[in-house]
């Protein structure tokens, strides 16, 4: 009697939220952000940076509404200057407009 081949098993996707809009997406759809040891904020294309990490949407509303609310601030423990945030609204404005039925969503 011939052995049958089992089917490999799927493959783990890791998972992660946005701390703006709190959609689960895969880490690869999400762009990190780290706190550094000197409290500075910066992007982590990697996403193997050493340091504090927060998750957001690849998408300007998520990053207006983390600036303005300040879910960014929380999720890194961090206050963020003027000019750290002013960078990242201009890192967000980069970023297209979510689709209508996400920004309903976080509204």
């Amino acid at each position: 009697m011939a052995a049958q081949k089992q089917s490999p098993r799927p493959r783990h996707v890791p998972q992660r939220m946005c701390v703006a809009c709190r959609r689960t997406e895969s880490k690869r759809q999400l762009v990190r952000l780290v706190r550094l040891a000197d409290q500075s904020v910066v992007v982590d294309p990697s996403g193997k940076q050493a340091g504090r990490g927060a998750y957001l949407c690849a998408e300007r509303p998520c990053w207006t509404n983390a600036l303005k609310r300040g879910a960014l601030e929380r999720a890194l423990r961090v206050e963020l200057s003027a000019i750290d945030q002013q960078a990242l609204q201009t890192i967000a404005d980069q970023f297209p407009d979510a689709e209508p039925a996400v920004e309903a969503a976080m509204n």
